[in-house]
């Protein structure tokens, strides 16, 4: 479990943002963001992102396990001025399959930011921190997939220090 949380004022739109762990009472407020997500991915790639009804009810029991993890990073982005939820970030800490040298990895799930928030830093936070609490974990690795149209997001992450490392394809099978 995450146990740090950092104020951020925001210079350039005057925020006032807490990026804090996650706790079981902020799940009801990102669900309505996963089920953002969900869309946005499905507008992108129905083939690959082809979810099941209400996918955001179906994602609430595994928030429920991954905020109580050790092995997992759940943060929230909270506008102290406004006592709402402005993104969030959650990653969890996978295995390898048993060829590679590297044992396990992070894996960054989902990142969100609302409308209103973007171009704010917030997202920079949530993926510095995020690294920050995996190192302390002692995890060499982060990994994460970006749709193939989401440029802004393969800047952001670039900026961050991730590189390219693979290029998934798909074909649809009649």
């Amino acid at each position: 479990m995450q146990e740090s949380a950092t104020l951020t004022e925001e210079v350039n739109h005057g925020l006032s943002m807490l990026i804090r762990p996650a706790k079981q009472s902020d799940i009801p407020a990102v669900l309505p963001m996963v089920g953002k997500i969900c869309a946005l991915h499905e507008t992108w790639d129905g083939a690959k992102y082809g979810f099941l009804p209400n996918p955001a009810q179906r994602y609430e029991w595994w928030l429920s396990k991954v905020v109580k993890s050790d092995r997992a990073v759940f943060l929230v982005a909270e506008d102290e001025t406004k006592a709402l939820l402005a993104g969030f970030l959650v990653a969890t800490i996978e295995r390898e399959i048993p060829i590679y040298r590297l044992k396990e990895y992070a894996f960054i799930q989902d990142l969100w930011v609302e409308l209103e928030y973007r171009r704010s830093g917030v997202a920079r936070q949530l993926v510095t921190q995020t690294i920050e609490q995996f190192q302390k974990m002692g995890v060499v690795q982060i990994r994460l997939d970006t749709a193939a149209i989401n440029e802004t997001a393969r800047k952001l992450f670039s900026e961050c220090g991730f590189r390219p490392s693979t290029v998934e394809m798909l074909i649809e099978l009649e």
